[in-house]
């Protein structure tokens, strides 16, 4: 059974929410502002959040911020108002892994929690050894060989490879990398990740010049490819 947990301040529509939820077979818990939401989240264990993005004492996007920045990775779909489109950027930014606007049908809602649970799964496989083309890494030993000859992969290499691998398939921003390989703290520019990406295409690609497993989305980042 799935946990998940609920933050919302409009009673009308955290009482639906759990109610819908309840029915799906999921367990529940409710928490009506963002100290409390913030709290649940930290002394309990859920495989997802609704998160709203407006809520009393503390706001949604400053909970998923302390949350990512605490390395608390459990998934969370903000709930956004018509016309708060810097808030579901930032939001995804920091973190959130989807986002749904008010007005929403619970069906529709469910139908993202699903898809974020299946993708959390994939990636929670934990992942020690790994081959793609004529490339076979060993995460636990940072090791590194191609075509059976020892690939000189540096740790921030190593690191952004397997969150890459972590999240194959899935567009991943500069920004999203910067915060996973990076960290909240080091303030990072966003070209920095270009530089990183060039490099290792440079060690890994066939042909550099046009990768195949490292692939630019325009103006939007990077995917992962086998």
């Amino acid at each position: 059974m799935s946990r998940v947990l609920i933050v919302e301040d409009d009673q009308a529509m955290a009482v639906a929410l759990k109610d819908g939820f309840d029915y799906e077979g999921y367990q529940t818990m409710l928490a009506r502002d963002g100290e409390t939401g913030l709290r649940h989240a930290t002394e309990h264990s859920f495989d997802i959040i609704i998160l709203d993005v407006m809520l009393p004492k503390m706001s949604g996007l400053d909970i998923c911020k302390t949350l990512r920045g605490d390395n608390n990775q459990v998934p969370i779909i903000l709930l956004t108002a018509r016309g708060q489109e810097i808030d579901k950027v930032l939001g995804l930014k920091l973190g959130a892994d989807d986002y749904v606007t008010k007005p929403f049908s619970f069906m529709e809602l469910i139908a993202r929690v699903e898809a974020v649970l299946r993708r959390a799964s994939h990636r929670d496989d934990k992942i020690d050894i790994y081959e793609f083309g004529d490339i076979h890494l060993d995460f636990k030993k940072c090791e590194a060989v191609k075509a059976g000859s020892r690939l000189d992969l540096s740790h921030r290499e190593l690191k952004i490879l397997k969150y890459f691998i972590e999240h194959r398939g899935e567009v991943l921003t500069r920004d999203r990398l910067l915060d996973a390989v990076w960290g909240y703290e080091s303030f990072p520019l966003t070209r920095t990740v270009d530089t990183h990406i060039a490099k290792l295409r440079q060690k890994i690609e066939a042909d550099p010049g046009n990768p195949t497993h490292i692939v630019t989305v325009h103006r939007v980042g990077y995917k992962f490819s086998e």
